[in-house]
């Protein structure tokens, strides 16, 4: 009896052993993804007054989590029985990442001054303030879950390709996507908080000495940190949906081949997401104008 139970012991080692170094090479396949999945949801998750950063942060990270939850068995079912569908569920999430990173270009370019007016609203009505925070982390959570199914199908393509069995297969894109969701939000955590960091050095070191300077450093480069991840987060939208359209879309292999892979994928992303976007304004248009025009009674 006790030959076997160290046998169960050895093949659980085993299991392990091989789940964390599928895990190791799923996660530098997912590298890129991940760095954009950062910087998407840094921006996302920044903006807001400082005591609400942290409960909103930790909001999406739950849905994060969620996301997953719904995620893994899913992906893991349709690989299963419908493995051809997982393509177009790609496909049909890049499409909402290229339409979300258009708008933003669009709305900067062609309205700034609709930020200022809803910054003017959010200061004098508290109202304004928890919709608007609702919103951002609503935003925050679709986003998490379209980039979440990728990096769930790539590692799980990593696996597929090292022909592990089953339970390997679950245990190694079950830990990626768990390191993703901590990695992550743990790092924007981190990034939204520097200045309090800041603050809190400036406090200790009394205004003198490196601590000082480090703490002034930290609340100076914030904001333009924030604006910086604002840049970056619209540009990683349009990456890694153009990366999706690349990798899943045949008709696109054909077009500018020569070009530097990256820049490639940008413009996939941005062209299928200006088409995105004129096809909702047009749809909206024909909404305001035709279905909710007011009927003239006789």
């Amino acid at each position: 009896m006790a030959s076997g139970f160290f046998a169960i012991l050895d093949d659980i080692a085993a299991l392990m052993d091989d789940v964390a170094v599928t895990a190791k090479l799923a996660t530098k396949k997912t590298a890129g993804i991940l760095g954009d999945d950062l910087a998407v949801n840094a921006e996302k998750a920044t903006g807001f007054v400082a005591s609400r950063e942290i409960p909103v942060l930790w909001a999406i990270t739950k849905g994060s989590f969620v996301n997953k939850l719904i995620i893994l068995p899913v992906v893991f079912l349709l690989n299963a029985f419908f493995p051809d569908i997982i393509k177009y569920v790609l496909i049909v999430g890049g499409i909402y990442l290229a339409f979300e990173g258009v708008e933003k270009i669009v709305e900067y370019f062609f309205h700034p001054s609709d930020k200022n007016t809803d910054q003017v609203k959010v200061e004098t009505k508290t109202e304004n303030l928890e919709e608007l925070e609702k919103t951002k982390i609503r935003s925050a959570i679709t986003t998490d879950f379209i980039l979440s199914v990728e990096i769930v199908i790539i590692a799980l393509g990593t696996v597929l390709e090292e022909k592990h069995p089953l339970l390997t297969q679950i245990l190694t894109v079950t830990l990626v996507a768990f390191i993703a969701t901590v990695g992550v939000y743990g790092i924007v955590a981190l990034i939204v908080r520097m200045d309090d960091a800041g603050f809190r050095l400036l406090k200790k070191s009394k205004g003198e000495g490196f601590l000082s300077k480090l703490g002034q450093f930290l609340v100076d480069a914030l904001p333009i940190v924030i604006k910086a991840l604002g840049a970056i987060g619209t540009i990683a939208l349009l990456m890694v949906s153009g990366g999706i359209f690349a990798h899943n879309i045949d008709y696109l292999h054909h077009i500018l081949p020569n070009l530097y892979p990256t820049l490639r994928e940008t413009i996939f992303g941005f062209a299928i997401g200006l088409v995105a976007v004129a096809i909702f304004t047009a749809g909206k248009l024909v909404y305001n104008k035709v279905i909710t025009k007011p009927k003239i009674s006789s």
